[in-house]
């Protein structure tokens, strides 16, 4: 996988993005350092798991009864 900088990047966004839909990856670098921020890829490669919603899935239910309300603002201070 081949490492490019920030501003190569952007001065040949064009290029890259055709070598990526072909199935190729970068993994792009700042700084004098060269660190390393952020991998490019093609989503085709990217990995897909079904994430489970809790240690309990499969082992509880929970049922909310039909008149239980609650507000976006009052969700969010839980």
């Amino acid at each position: 996988m081949k490492v490019i900088s920030v501003g190569e990047f952007k001065e040949k966004m064009a290029f890259f993005i055709e070598r990526i839909l072909k199935g190729e990856e970068f993994i792009v670098s700042y700084g004098r350092k060269k660190n390393k921020i952020f991998k490019i890829s093609p989503i085709s490669k990217s990995r897909q798991f079904k994430r489970k919603l809790g240690s309990l899935e499969g082992k509880a239910t929970l049922v909310i009864g039909k008149d239980w309300k609650i507000t976006d603002e009052e969700l969010l201070k839980l």
